[in-house]
């Protein structure tokens, strides 16, 4: 662990507000060093931020985490964060509302491996021969250090473990969709292996369903942000960087499109946006042995938000939904918002990954589609006429986190310029524990350079 003061009198400038540049702030403010971090937007959060919804606080889409994700929790509490209050602990489960179509998988409160092995005695909805498909997945992965030679679609993996058909439908293909926000015939066998090893595969308090209980913007960009400023550092949102200047002396300048804005020197530069305006930065410097970041592919995610009367309530407070985007059956999750905060009692978060469909479909319908579907699903009738609705598109929700992609190093060819952000090399997906890592990845790195007298 690097020393408190490791970067004190460095100057670095984080460009984003997101978990990333969030997370890469709060440990370069933590090793001493003056941030200064900048956001386009007058919202912090990026991608995972609070939004104002019919009055009510809520997210811009319905995220939930794992116990798997020290790195988050860590930094929650560093920020001032209680995670036992902010977050909703549910144990491993995947549950449907209905076992003729779904099943029931509840993990108990016990130690690894104990606690999957009971909860797949106990589980109901799946055979004899899917319940044996499970312990054989679950044991060869672990042989093989849940590592692939080479890897190949989640599609392909489940096929050479022998998945049955059911087991793949209700648990494996939603886990993948669930985890990757890609398609399973086009999603990385490996990356899904590596959220598997940190959660199932690790002991039980990581495979811990942690559902936030405040928006996202307040449950860590916002107290990021006081953290910052307590340690002397600045955040300015709604500044958008325009271009990178490198001096002589190897310092950073931002150009900035605000013109009043006042013109800063740094020691380093942290570019912790999305990887697209990450290269237009990046291109706006001299040519350099710089590898041009790879071309990704995007995902949509939607979060179709349904408010009834106060008394209805989901057997739990999170559900899995049987998907069919022929039958106009779009939701795969359903979330119980007033099992989360009272003040939202009636209120149901319904997520749909993966579908660019789902983007394009007027809002209106795409809302009464979601709401039929979770009447047929519940079997209860009073869902079929919400009091209001709002869906909430993400159109660039994650990168298409596809097998054997090429992601970016933190580090550039650049002195004292470094990347941050979900897309780059890591094991996770475009999960909230990816960007934060990448964002401690980037600080770290500075760290290491500075040491070495670099910057």
């Amino acid at each position: 662990m690097a020393k408190k003061d490791a970067l004190k009198n460095k100057s670095v400038a984080v460009i984003g507000a997101g978990w990333a540049g969030c997370a890469a702030a709060c440990e370069l403010a933590q090793q001493g060093a003056l941030v200064t971090l900048l956001e386009s937007s007058r919202n912090l959060g990026g991608r995972a931020r609070g939004v104002t919804v019919h009055g009510r606080e809520l997210d811009n889409g319905q995220h939930i985490l794992l116990g798997a994700y020290t790195e988050s929790l860590r930094l929650m509490r560093l920020v001032g964060i209680d995670t036992q209050t902010a977050l909703l602990n549910l144990p491993l489960q995947m549950v449907y509302p209905a076992l003729e179509d779904g099943m029931s998988f509840i993990a108990p409160r016990l130690p690894a491996p104990l606690h999957l092995l009971l909860a797949l005695i106990t589980s109901a909805g799946l055979s004899f021969a899917d319940k044996m498909a499970l312990a054989r997945f679950s044991s060869t992965a672990r042989w093989m250090g849940w590592r692939l030679n080479e890897d190949c679609s989640v599609i392909e993996l489940l096929e050479r473990f022998d998945q049955t058909p059911r087991l793949c439908h209700l648990m494996w293909i939603p886990l993948c969709i669930a985890a990757l926000n890609t398609p399973p015939e086009r999603a990385s066998a490996q990356v899904f292996l590596n959220v598997l090893r940190d959660s199932l595969g690790a002991n039980r308090a990581a495979s811990d369903m942690l559902i936030p209980r405040l928006d996202l913007s307040r449950i860590f960009p916002e107290k990021a942000a006081e953290y910052v400023r307590t340690h002397g550092g600045q955040v300015l949102p709604a500044h958008t960087a325009t271009g990178l200047l490198q001096n002589e002396n190897g310092k950073w300048q931002i150009e900035l499109k605000q013109a009043e804005a006042q013109a800063q020197i740094y020691d380093a530069v942290i570019l912790a946006s999305d990887f697209a305006n990450a290269g237009r930065l990046l291109s706006t410097l001299p040519a350099k042995d710089q590898v041009p970041l790879t071309v990704m592919g995007y995902e949509p995610i939607t979060t179709c938000y349904l408010q009834y009367a106060p008394g209805v309530r989901l057997p739990r407070p999170m559900l899995a939904l049987l998907d069919n985007v022929a039958q106009k059956k779009w939701g795969q999750y359903v979330f119980d918002r007033g099992q989360l905060q009272p003040d939202q009692a009636g209120l149901l978060a319904v997520v749909v990954s993966v579908s660019q469909a789902a983007t394009e479909i007027d809002r209106n319908e795409l809302a009464m589609d979601i709401a039929a579907q979770l009447t047929q699903s519940l079997g209860m009738q009073d869902l079929a006429q919400p009091v209001w609705h709002q869906c909430i598109s993400e159109k660039r929700a994650t990168f298409s986190c596809t097998p054997g992609l090429n992601r970016p190093d933190n580090q550039t060819a650049y002195s004292g310029l470094y990347l941050a952000g979900d897309y780059t090399k890591g094991d996770y997906p475009a999960t909230l524990e990816g960007a934060v890592r990448s964002g401690i990845t980037a600080a770290q790195a500075i760290v290491k350079d500075v040491k070495a007298a670099k910057i």
